[in-house]
């Protein structure tokens, strides 16, 4: 029972879903539990316990109250008086809102490149969708803000999010960008490839009628350029610099092309970069 906060703490945050950890910092008489336990209180659920009774039904109550708040809040329970338990301590109560990371990258295809990028993006404060069908292509441990699908449409994506298409077939990359690159709340659509495979890409798009304004949002190949060669861990630092560049000078959502929206970055932000 008693990882049952930790581990929820860390499922909440690969959901996307903001919570309070509540932590019974000091205790004084008799009390339903002693000082240090946890639990975690969410939206719509509970994990771990403090107790329960009435002074975890209060605390319930606060910590969904606490859960827009600016930051951590103690509270004093004198038990008895105040919440009418018999044993008649005394509590005092830490409320810390816990909110996941706003940066949230959709990651199609789960090959070489996509596996040296889940690894790069494991280790900054984003959220990662990473999508496959083929289950047995993503490795046995995922990083602990990295979640596994094997389908999430880019309709179904949040607001903001950043798209990254390197799947192993060439017309499930096409058919991914024809229904992320009209969808301008997706502030970012890389497609990694060369420019042969964006003029392609370009052409057949125009002919299934994509308005232009989408068809010039489509950023390929992917990568600052100048960052590495085609070994698919330094693609993944060079995608992954080109998404932090991106992310730090691009409005959200941004519907003009990538290229553009950066002109005035003092690095020079580009829509195009490394090789399939």
């Amino acid at each position: 029972m008693s990882g049952d906060w930790l581990d929820a703490l860390g499922n909440l945050r690969r959901r996307g879903e903001a919570a309070v950890l509540v932590t019974v910092l000091a205790t004084r008489g008799s009390t339903p539990r002693e000082a240090g336990c946890k639990m975690v209180v969410s939206a719509s659920a509970t994990y771990g316990t403090i107790g329960g009774g009435n002074l975890e039904f209060q605390s319930i109550a606060r910590a969904r109250a606490a859960m827009a708040g600016a930051g951590p809040v103690v509270v004093e329970f004198p038990l008895g008086p105040a919440l009418g338990q018999c044993c008649g301590g005394h509590a005092s109560v830490l409320f810390e809102p816990v909110r996941p990371p706003g940066w949230h990258i959709a990651l199609y295809g789960a090959g070489h490149v996509g596996r040296a990028l889940a690894a790069v993006l494991g280790t900054l404060d984003c959220r990662v969708s990473w999508v496959d069908a083929r289950a047995g292509e993503f490795p046995p441990v995922l990083p602990g803000n990295v979640t596994a699908f094997a389908g999430l449409p880019p309709a179904s994506l949040p607001d903001g999010s950043y798209v990254l298409i390197l799947t192993h077939d060439h017309a499930l990359d096409f058919d991914l960008a024809a229904q992320a690159l009209p969808q301008f709340r997706l502030p970012f659509v890389g497609v990694i490839g060369s420019e042969t495979k964006r003029a392609r890409f370009v052409s057949r798009l125009a002919r299934a009628g994509l308005a232009p304004d989408a068809i010039k949002r489509l950023v390929c190949p992917i990568g600052l350029p100048g960052t590495g060669g085609k070994p698919p861990a330094e693609i993944a630092v060079s995608v992954a610099a080109q998404l932090l560049q991106q992310r730090n000078c691009v409005s959200i959502p941004a519907p003009v092309p990538m290229a553009a929206s950066c002109a005035g970055c003092a690095a020079g932000c580009a829509a195009e970069g490394m090789a399939q």
